[in-house]
């Protein structure tokens, strides 16, 4: 079990599940879970206009790029608006005509700026998980102001669905994010990308789910040399992950997750790509597509936490 906050020199669990993962039963007795996950992040990312230091530079159209200290970036701040203004409806309206669910990971302050996009994550039945406050890089942000952006997020998302989040993903966390998030009482996190399956670990001796992210079956990857090209890139790696899962999981259940931005897969020919990778797991019935609360819940019912581990 991966421990937090130990005192002993190595905290990490390289060993895991080892050779014996756990059995899980998925509901109507799926073999695999399929996650995907939505980054609404568009209008939270760095800007000068919000009192950063610099411009934003992660997951655009431009690989590689440095950060524009000290001034705007209207390019990169117009790629963003994309995925706020156009790519959240198409991703939206892709798997409304596939009726599948999402978790979306909703950044605070950008969710805040565009209401009616929270409202239609709502209607459609999404699940709005924290983001935390703002996109950015909360590793030197001091403990206390980071507390109250966690505060924020969560105040902001129950405000404008009605429901308070249960699911934890900052990104560009410090190293105190985990421990806030577990004192803001939120259920489960999705901050660790070591394991097919959730798992347990400790937070100031208390336990907390992880349900492992990832970052290879990711659209981001458009945005970074070498990385996804084209979007045959994209489906052929999607398919290839999900074939390899499958075939697991008649041996032993597996989760799957598949990560999107508004302004990355939002985009027309990346958004063809994810059309094909969903038709193509909506032909199987013994897949469950699900939301990451859904895969937390049926977790915890399974295999509760046990203090002997």
């Amino acid at each position: 079990m991966k421990v937090e906050n130990s005192e002993t020199p190595y905290p990490r669990d390289l060993v895991g599940y080892g050779s014996r993962p756990p059995s899980v039963e998925w509901p109507n007795g799926a073999r695999l879970a399929l996650s995907f996950v939505l980054n609404y992040e568009e209008g939270g990312e760095n800007s000068i206009e919000f009192g950063d230091p610099h411009a934003e530079s992660f997951i655009s159209e431009v690989a590689s790029a440095e950060p524009l200290m000290g001034a705007r970036n209207v390019n990169t701040e117009s790629l963003y608006d994309y995925g706020a203004r156009v790519g959240v409806w198409r991703i939206l309206g892709l798997f409304d005509e596939f009726q599948m669910p999402l978790t979306v990971f909703a950044v605070g302050q950008a969710l805040e700026k565009n209401p009616e996009v929270a409202a239609a994550f709502v209607s459609a039945g999404h699940e709005i998980a924290s983001h935390h406050w703002r996109w950015i890089d909360y590793r030197e942000m001091p403990e206390d102001l980071e507390l109250e952006h966690v505060k924020k997020s969560i105040n902001v998302i129950e405000r404008l669905t009605g429901t308070r989040p249960l699911g934890w993903y900052g990104g560009r966390t410090s190293m105190n994010s985990r421990r806030l998030a577990a004192e803001c009482g939120f259920e489960y996190d999705n901050d660790v990308y070591d394991d097919d399956l959730p798992h347990w670990t400790h937070v100031n001796g208390q336990p907390l789910l992880l349900v492992p992210y990832t970052l290879d079956n990711n659209d981001f990857k458009f945005s970074i040399s070498p990385g996804f090209a084209s979007g045959n890139d994209f489906s052929t790696y999607l398919k290839g992950a999900f074939d390899t899962l499958y075939a697991e999981s008649q041996q032993s259940p597996k989760m799957m997750s598949v990560g999107l931005h508004c302004r990355m897969a939002g985009k027309p020919g990346r958004a063809a790509a994810l059309r094909v990778f969903l038709r193509y797991v909506s032909e199987f019935n013994d897949v469950w597509i699900c939301r990451r609360r859904d895969i937390a819940s049926v977790w915890k019912q399974q295999h509760p936490y046990d203090p002997g581990q």
